[in-house]
């Protein structure tokens, strides 16, 4: 059970559009010095649908070696194809990873009992501790309620990360919280209001620029000073915004190579932002001293 911030890390990638490895190694420093309290990789900010399966075993097996233990270590090995899954799963799972963060099947969609097979059959053969990811806005499809409620009761389904923008669902989701299932916020705009409801933290975007200020709005919560919390969240609100102005990962990694953290290109058929909404995000970045 991961408590506070675990980002979702971006791939950077050199000119020629391959991994850069250099700068992993740097952003993967970056988080160990800066409180960051989990990682995750090959995720939906790490443009994993676009990375080999080549690629996306080289950055699980470099993060997991050069992070070593030193904090949690996520790693997408979703699938809309359930075999794929699994073999992703029990792969990352013999890699060492603590966890594996597992997409509800996208485009070809699933009825609730194909649903609720895609995901333990997988969590049935790995050793490896299974979240659940529901983001309806990227797979056009949700995991129904009653889907989680069985979920949260398999041994190895260990929690989700909810990206859903809804405060209903991520409500009636809550009940089944326990000791054994955990739920993260999958936007960075809800990352209070889903700790009071009993979340574990957050599963970030904004933490690639702001690793310990995302670690502070959610372990100021669990701490018990809410009204911290609440200030770091709301300071940060218009920058969450801009960071998702564009669709995610462009706007972070733009204010990533703002930063000078390296972050390179993007993987088609993602391109650089748009020059008004650069703009935009800049200044969001600016009232909160990121850039001049």
């Amino acid at each position: 059970m991961i408590k506070g911030s675990i980002v979702a890390l971006v791939t950077p990638f050199n000119k020629d559009g391959s991994v850069n490895f250099d700068t992993l190694k740097d952003l993967l420093d970056f988080h160990l010095e800066n409180e960051t309290d989990g990682i995750l990789v090959l995720g939906t900010t790490g443009e994993s649908s676009t990375m080999t399966h080549e690629e996306d075993d080289a950055v699980a097996q470099f993060t997991l070696d050069h992070v070593a233990g030193r904090v949690p270590v996520v790693v997408g090995a979703g699938s809309n194809c359930t075999e794929t899954a699994i073999s992703k799963a029990t792969k990352y799972a013999n890699m060492g990873a603590d966890a594996l963060l597992m997409i509800s099947p996208y485009y070809n969609k699933a009825n609730k009992k194909g649903m609720l097979h895609h995901f333990t059959d997988v969590a049935d053969v790995t050793k490896c501790p299974i979240i659940v990811y529901n983001v309806p806005g990227r797979t056009g499809c949700s995991i129904t309620v009653d889907v989680v409620e069985q979920l949260a009761k398999h041994p190895n389904v260990c929690g989700i990360k909810e990206a859903s923008g809804s405060i209903q669902y991520a409500s009636d989701v809550a009940r089944f919280i326990s000791d054994d299932f955990a739920m993260w916020s999958g936007n960075d705009d809800m990352i209070l209001p889903i700790m009071a409801l009993g979340g574990s933290g957050v599963i970030s975007v904004m933490a690639n620029i702001l690793p310990k200020e995302t670690h502070d709005i959610a372990m100021s919560y669990l701490e018990g000073d809410v009204q911290k919390s609440r200030e770091l969240q709301l300071k940060y609100l218009d920058l969450i915004h801009a960071l998702f102005i564009e669709v995610n990962p462009i706007p972070v990694k733009e204010a990533m190579n703002i930063m000078g953290l390296n972050a390179g290109s993007y993987r088609m058929p993602l391109c650089e932002m748009d020059d008004a909404n650069r703009e935009k995000l800049m200044a969001s970045m600016r009232k909160v001293g990121l850039c001049r």
